[in-house]
């Protein structure tokens, strides 16, 4: 049985910012290639094409790496996978349940600031507050795990301590 011991929230939540950071670049290709090929010379033209153009890109990079060894390359640098409930691997469609869930991030607090009519910085502080509500449910997991984790039937766990069981 492979040990399923949780990274630190800690090493979870740089590993989110790592990530962020490659996928700007990712996703500023993806962009540039889609406003280049329609010529999009305007910000607000095809501006909802240009948002699912982005979507589907960032549904295909995670669910190509979690299906494709459970690592996109934040998680091999920090040294975590993503894998289901039992240390298997993901299937296509239990990676898509998790990347549509994972937006539960954002979402909700990005919907209540519009359903208020935020202004200004209620623009930020409330969709912040749903993202540190979000990864407080960690402390709340006996596992340690994140809600959509829980949810999606997934986990993350420590690559390092899953080596040293299977060379025990």
């Amino acid at each position: 049985m492979p040990d399923l011991t949780t990274p630190s929230l800690r090493r979870r939540l740089s590993s989110m910012l790592y990530e962020s950071m490659l996928l700007f670049g990712v996703l500023f290709i993806s962009g540039w290639l889609f406003s280049t090929l329609l010529q999009q010379r305007h910000a607000l033209y095809l501006r909802h094409g240009l948002e699912m153009w982005l979507f589907l890109v960032l549904a295909l990079y995670f669910i190509w790496f979690w299906t494709h060894g459970g690592q996109t390359l934040a998680m091999k640098t920090w040294r975590f996978r993503v894998v289901d409930q039992h240390g298997a691997a993901l299937g296509l469609w239990r990676a898509a349940w998790r990347f549509l869930l994972a937006w539960l991030w954002v979402l909700p607090g990005l919907a209540l600031a519009a359903a208020v009519h935020g202004q200004q910085w209620t623009l930020v502080l409330i969709p912040a507050g749903n993202i540190v509500l979000w990864a407080l449910t960690a402390r709340l997991d006996k596992d340690g795990q994140f809600l959509h984790d829980r949810l999606a039937g997934t986990r993350l766990v420590d690559v390092t301590a899953m080596a040293a069981t299977s060379k025990s």
